[in-house]
């Protein structure tokens, strides 16, 4: 898990429950979050994916909950490369809070299989595949 990308934000008020406690299917967007800025940060953004008729879908998450978010608390989420395969990748994230008390949260994975347009299962192109393995 050496390519890592940090993302940081606020948890936003419709993000909670009426007690201010983060809705926990939140986590995975933010999840989301990381992972989509792990790609930009790589260099192969989404949306030029997307273009080339390349989709990476989601298969498989999972979370390991610790402690709660709240409104208005800062998270960080460290999204790591976990493992890649010639039709998969799988993502970790360390979620945490860091204001107004560091905090760990969570920790989650997400397993994405490569897809055409059509929905089928394909290799990663040669491009991307690179790198994830540089």
């Amino acid at each position: 898990m050496s390519r890592r990308a940090t993302s940081t934000f606020r948890v936003r008020y419709g993000e909670t429950d009426q007690m201010g406690v983060a809705y926990h299917p939140n986590y995975l967007v933010w999840c989301e979050i990381g992972r989509t800025d792990f790609m930009r940060e790589l260099g192969a953004p989404y949306a030029e994916m997307e273009r080339q008729g390349f989709y990476l879908a989601v298969a498989e998450a999972s979370v390991r909950y610790g402690a709660a978010a709240y409104y208005d608390d800062v998270i960080r989420v460290v999204t790591a490369l976990d493992s890649v395969r010639s039709r998969s990748v799988r993502f970790a994230y360390e979620i945490e809070r860091i204001e107004p008390d560091p905090t760990p949260l969570a920790r989650a994975t997400t397993t994405l299989v490569s897809m055409d347009g059509e929905g089928r299962s394909r290799a990663l192109p040669p491009d991307v595949l690179d790198l994830f393995r540089t």
